[in-house]
C-alpha cells in the first residue's frame, strides 16, 4: 500500500514526523507532501494565481509552496506517479489543535482530505486537541492511531466520505474508547481579533480562538471531546439542507 502524508501545519511540524511514524506501521511506502509553511486555516484553497514550486526535503518528501489542497493534488496526480503509480491512501495531520464542528470547514487537514476523497483515493484526517499551552501529547496519537487505521482500513468506506479522526487533549492510557460521531456545532463564536500596534504605530489584527467550551449534545464529536473519547466522524461534502430545500420547492412550485 502506497501512502501519501500531508499536512497543512507545514514541512517542519511535529504532527508531520508524527503521521510518518504512524504511516510506516501500515507500509514500507510512505511519501511526504507537505506546505513549505504553515497553512493552519487555508481550507479548500487552491493556489491559481501564482507557480505552484515543489521542493525536494529528503527521500520521498516534499515540499509544496502552496496550499494543502495543492499538496494532496500534486502529490496525488503529479509528484508520486512519476515513480510508477498515485496513492492508495491519504493521511492528513496530525494537526495541532482539534478539527471538530465548524472548524471542519476552515481546516486545511481535512480540506487536504477531501481533495484526496475528490481525486478517488481514501483519505483521514487526523488532529490532535490542544485544550491548553501545554506540550501536545503526540504519544496519544502515536499509541492509538494505528489500530484505529487499520480497522477503518480493512472494513472501507464509502468513496464520497472522508474520515474525520480527533484525539482527545489526554495521554495514552487516560483516553476513552473510539465514538463514531456526528459533526458538532459550537453555541457561541469561538473566534477573534486582537487588536495590535507594530512599532510604528500603526493599528494590525491577528486571529486567535477563545477556547471557550460549548455545551454540545451527546453523540456530538464536540462531546466526545470534551469527555477524553476519541471521535471518528464521516464527513462529505454535500452542504444542501434537506429540509429547507424542500421547503423553498413548496415556495416557488
Amino acid at each position: 500500500m502506497r501512502i501519501l502524508c500531508t499536512n497543512d501545519d507545514g514541512i517542519h511540524a511535529e504532527g508531520l514526523e508524527v503521521l510518518e511514524e504512524i504511516a510506516r506501521t501500515l507500509s514500507d511506502d510512505v511519501w511526504v507532501v507537505a506546505p513549505e509553511e504553515d497553512q493552519s486555516g487555508a481550507a479548500r484553497a487552491l493556489t491559481l494565481r501564482d507557480p505552484v514550486r515543489i521542493r525536494v526535503a529528503g527521500e520521498k518528501k516534499f515540499a509544496v509552496a502552496g496550499t494543502p489542497t495543492d499538496c494532496a493534488q500534486m502529490g496525488a496526480s503529479h509528484i508520486l506517479p512519476k515513480d510508477g503509480k498515485g496513492p492508495d491512501l491519504i493521511l492528513s495531520g496530525v494537526n495541532n489543535g482539534q478539527n471538530i464542528a465548524e472548524d471542519v470547514t476552515l481546516s486545511g487537514t481535512i480540506a487536504a482530505a477531501f481533495q484526496g476523497m475528490q481525486m478517488g483515493i481514501p483519505s483521514v484526517a487526523l488532529s490532535l486537541s490542544r485544550f491548553s499551552r501545554d506540550k501536545c501529547r503526540w504519544e496519544t496519537p502515536r499509541a492509538h492511531a494505528p489500530a484505529i487505521l487499520k480497522k477503518i482500513i480493512e472494513a472501507g468506506w464509502p468513496e464520497d466520505v472522508v474520515m474525520n479522526l480527533n484525539f482527545p487533549d489526554r495521554d495514552p492510557e487516560d483516553c476513552g474508547p473510539v465514538e463514531i460521531t456526528e459533526q458538532g456545532f459550537r453555541d457561541q463564536v469561538n473566534l477573534y481579533a486582537e487588536e495590535r500596534m507594530d512599532l510604528r504605530g500603526r493599528t494590525y489584527y491577528w486571529y486567535g480562538f477563545e477556547g471557550k467550551l460549548s455545551n454540545p449534545p451527546e453523540g456530538t464529536d464536540l462531546k466526545a471531546i470534551y469527555e477524553g473519547r476519541i471521535s471518528l466522524t464521516p464527513l462529505h461534502l454535500s452542504l444542501t439542507h434537506q429540509d429547507a430545500r424542500v421547503a423553498m420547492r413548496e415556495i416557488f412550485s
